[in-house]
């Protein structure tokens, strides 16, 4: 029998497609996160006054106009989740629209002051909210922009299976034919759903990574759709309950209580095959071979091409 393990061992370093530091141990928060992020300033900053915003990362900013310090002195009137951007809005319709990406993370202190390393601080009048980035690769961004149809423009589009029902769900899924990991990640297309939350979705709905889009049954297409809504809705529930009252500060690449996602070569929880993995460019996909793809391995490019014949196709190999 092959043994997935000893097959890696004998590859020459490099020719993995490996993963970074920070992108193994983060992750980019999703819907459940962003909306337990916005839950917990909506308690701490709607109706605060924002008296001093400070950018210690001049890479942060991506917006000259309106100016930063126009944001001062106002105070914030509401919040609003922009796919995966956290938008805080101000007195006469001024935003500020923060994109965490995979390393950023918020934290607030009753205090002035701010985390060791924060990239920006934001002070109100009742504490302050500090972001950080974890890592060597910088992507968070900060746009301050002004009306409507600044913020929209700001929107990859995406539909929010939460409020939209399964005629459409459909229409959107298959209107271009990729994998339903492609389309689900694809914030063009669904909005908040990234790499962790798509695994559990399709270890859910019991599909394959790499089934087409507009290959799905009605009865496949019903069950993905269903477990989309269950999933958001359960980790968003149970992010919340983790909470409390307090500010989220372990948002995590990998949860307790996940199925699949960061759970690689551990046993499945519902028939104990261990579950996989697929590597690429800076993400993972996690399933398990007998629930999702009939007990076949899926194979990422590099490392498929490399074994070729020795590349194991049935989970049952690796035992």
């Amino acid at each position: 029998m092959v043994r997935s393990e000893l097959l890696l061992a004998d590859i020459p370093a490099g020719e993995l497609p490996l993963l970074p530091v920070e992108v193994l141990s983060k992750r980019m928060p999703e819907l459940p996160d962003i909306t337990i992020y916005i839950e917990a300033l909506e308690k701490r900053i709607v109706g605060q006054m924002l008296a001093k915003v400070l950018i210690t990362a001049p890479y942060l900013l991506r917006t000259v106009t309106p100016a930063l310090e126009e944001a001062e002195g106002r105070r914030v009137v509401r919040l609003k989740r922009i796919g995966k951007r956290i938008g805080i809005g101000l007195e006469n319709d001024l935003w500020l629209v923060l994109h965490l990406m995979i390393a950023g993370r918020l934290h607030w202190s009753d205090k002035a002051g701010s985390k060791s390393r924060s990239l920006a601080l934001f002070q109100f009048s009742n504490g302050t909210l500090t972001l950080t980035e974890a890592g060597s690769r910088k992507r968070a961004s900060l746009h301050v922009v002004s009306g409507d149809a600044a913020l929209e423009a700001l929107d990859p589009g995406g539909a929010d299976v939460l409020h939209i029902e399964l005629g459409r769900f459909s229409e959107i899924l298959g209107s271009e034919n990729h994998t339903l990991k492609r389309a689900l990640t694809d914030p063009h297309l669904f909005s908040g759903i990234g790499n962790a939350y798509s695994d559990e979705i399709l270890f859910k709905a019991k599909l394959s990574p790499f089934a087409l889009t507009q290959k799905l049954s009605a009865e496949e297409l019903e069950r993905l759709f269903l477990a989309i809504r269950s999933q958001l809705i359960e980790w968003t529930d149970r992010l919340r309950r983790e909470t409390g009252d307090r500010f989220p500060e372990k948002v995590t690449a990998f949860r307790e209580g996940m199925a699949v996602h960061g759970r690689y070569k551990e046993p499945c929880p519902k028939c104990g095959t261990k579950v996989q993995r697929i590597r690429y460019a800076s993400n993972e996909t996690n399933y398990c071979p007998h629930c999702q793809t009939g007990g076949r391995l899926l194979a990422d490019r590099s490392l498929s091409r490399l074994l070729r014949k020795d590349w194991p196709k049935m989970a049952e190999e690796l035992e």
